[in-house]
């Protein structure tokens, strides 16, 4: 109990330390003593804002993490959780980069069939990677951004510089073999699939800067990444690529791993018999299609929304240990309090007192503290002590509301809402976990219809300007909707239900991220636009050309088919 009492006073005094009580200085509460009785909490308040508190928890926890035979002090909590993760996310992206890679150049070969060929999708990947890492760099300079944008940068850079980058090669070399000599055979390639692509980069651009209208950092830092790396690879696609085909010419074949046998001429491809084999069958094959979709799509039905929490952590990560010691070993979430906060009380004890009371009569509400001490189910369990003058500024006071039910989850939503629903003497605002999650679900989903309006209106416009057509913009836009439903099914199967768990290894929490489907819609639509634009672009190329709708889609999937196939396995890959 000494050696706790000392810790205690040691931590309140380090610098950085707004706070510090423990269940040795606040009269030994039994919500601060494990189950088993063998462990005891000591709970810090670490001031600044999000970036400085993460940093000084971490230091604080390293500082303070020792084992003298008394006492074996670890560390947990937001700051330290924060700090993990994101050391954990930097590693992770560094050693994805070293896998993906090597396996994504020996793919292109298998695609191309050319080593020359395949690095030029490579280099114009690293040019938007790079440069969208300097926009960030120089972003941050002035506004916050999510570590978790380089992992999108890295992967939507190298994925889309690929496709776009595929798309242009293949078209050169598809030129250079109907006899145009490589100046005419650029010029052909660019005015083509040059054009295709720039729209095409436009929807994903179109696409990810609808997250800008989330107030959440996290969202934002996705769409600036996301608009950047767009941008980059249509510059490295359009501009850069060209340039370096120019100078290659026919040698962009040099270096031919394996000699590939003849094109079939039009019309006998595999894909050209996919595409007759569906449109002599169009109702039944498109109604088969359609139900297997809504089937692989219904688990979203059942999604619960949560917010990432330490179980993001490897199981083996030490600062997840002490997290899961919290949640199974004591019977509260001391370190997850709702806050009630009263900036601006003029207020007599008495009127803390009772709020207090009725406070700790709600439903899963473990305990109370305030400046008059400690409430449990409605009764004062504890007088003030020297540790309750936390609770007090120069004008106004606090109570920290502790739950007895997991705090990012329907019973942490529900009581939030009974907690602001318990009438006050004074106005009060109320933080905490729990308060986020409602608060972040609320601001969300109010600006969704936006978010979703934009996508869909400006898609509209760009595929109106590209095709000229009212109709194709509408299907595309309802048929990649459509298509998302398996996304959102899979993502809830597996990653909320758990099912895959032990093979993908991660721990699920029965819910979902709740800025995870946004993401992924964003995401996702802008990607399956992105092919439907390049199939598209080469059917109506086709149809001006010939007139014949029924030939045009036909030619224009065998042309594109094994391009948007192989792209899709790359960013798969990626």
């Amino acid at each position: 109990a000494a050696a706790g009492r000392t810790l205690t006073q040691r931590l309140a005094e380090t610098p950085g330390v707004a706070q510090a009580s423990s269940y040795w200085s606040l009269g030994s509460p039994p919500p601060l003593k494990s189950k088993a009785g063998d462990k005891a909490l000591v709970l810090a308040r670490v001031s600044g804002n999000e970036d400085q508190a993460r940093d000084r928890g971490a230091e604080i926890a390293k500082e303070f993490a020792h084992d003298d035979g008394t006492l074996s002090v670890t560390a947990g909590g937001e700051t330290v959780v924060n700090d993990a993760v994101n050391r954990t996310a930097e590693k992770d992206l560094k050693r994805a980069e070293s896998i993906a890679l090597p396996i994504t150049l020996i793919l292109l070969v298998a695609v191309f069939g050319s080593v020359v060929a395949a690095l030029l999708p490579l280099g114009v990947g690293i040019l938007a990677i790079v440069g969208t890492f300097a926009f960030l760099r120089l972003l941050s300079t002035i506004t916050d951004v999510s570590i978790f944008s380089l992992n999108l940068t890295t992967a939507l850079g190298l994925g889309l510089a690929i496709d776009y980058s595929l798309f242009v090669v293949s078209r050169f070399r598809e030129e250079l073999a109907g006899g145009y000599d490589t100046k005419d055979a650029v010029i052909r390639t660019v005015r083509t699939a040059g054009r295709t692509v720039v729209f095409s980069a436009s929807t994903v651009a179109i696409a990810l800067a609808a997250m800008l209208v989330f107030p959440i950092t996290f969202l934002k830092s996705f769409a600036y990444a996301g608009i950047a790396v767009a941008i980059m690879a249509a510059f490295g696609a359009v501009v850069v690529l060209p340039a370096l085909l120019a100078a290659l010419g026919p040698r962009v074949n040099k270096w031919a791993v394996f000699h590939r046998t003849t094109t079939p001429p039009v019309g006998q491809g595999v894909w050209h018999r996919v595409a007759t084999t569906v449109m002599r069958r169009p109702l039944p094959i498109a109604t088969a299609a359609i139900v297997v979709l809504l089937f692989l799509g219904a688990p979203f039905l059942n999604i619960k929304f949560g917010l990432p929490d330490d179980r993001v952590l490897p199981p083996g990560d030490s600062v997840r240990q002490v997290q899961d010691v919290l949640r199974d070993e004591f019977s509260s979430q001391e370190s997850a309090t709702l806050e009630v906060v009263a900036p601006e009380a003029n207020t007599t004890r008495a009127e803390v007192a009772a709020y207090a009371t009725a406070l700790s009569r709600v439903v899963n509400v473990a305990r109370v503290d305030a400046a008059t001490g400690s409430y449990i189910e409605g009764q004062r369990v504890s007088a003030p002590s020297p540790a309750s003058a936390r609770f007090t500024t120069a004008s106004g006071t606090w109570l920290s509301v502790v739950p007895s039910v997991e705090p990012l989850s329907p019973a942490g939503e529900t009581l939030v809402k009974h907690v602001r629903a318990v009438p006050a003497p004074f106005a009060t605002e109320v933080g905490g976990p729990s308060a986020q999650l409602v608060d972040t679900k609320s601001s969300l989903f109010s600006r969704l219809p936006i978010a979703l309006t934009i996508i869909a209106g400006v898609t509209f416009v760009v595929l109106f300007l590209l095709f000229g057509s009212l109709l194709v913009p509408l299907k595309a836009v309802v048929l990649n909707l459509l298509s998302l439903t398996a996304t959102f099914g899979a993502m809830v199967w597996v990653f909320q239900d758990g099912h895959l768990a032990s093979a993908l290894n991660f721990t699920p929490t029965g819910t979902i991220a709740v800025v995870m489907p946004i993401l992924m819609f964003c995401i996702a639509f802008g990607l399956s636009m992105d092919y439907e634009v390049f199939l598209l672009s080469r059917i109506k190329e086709e149809y001006d050309r010939t007139g014949d709708n029924t030939t045009s889609v036909a030619v224009g999937l065998e042309r594109t088919g094994r391009i948007v196939t192989a792209a899709a396995v790359l960013l798969a890959t990626v």
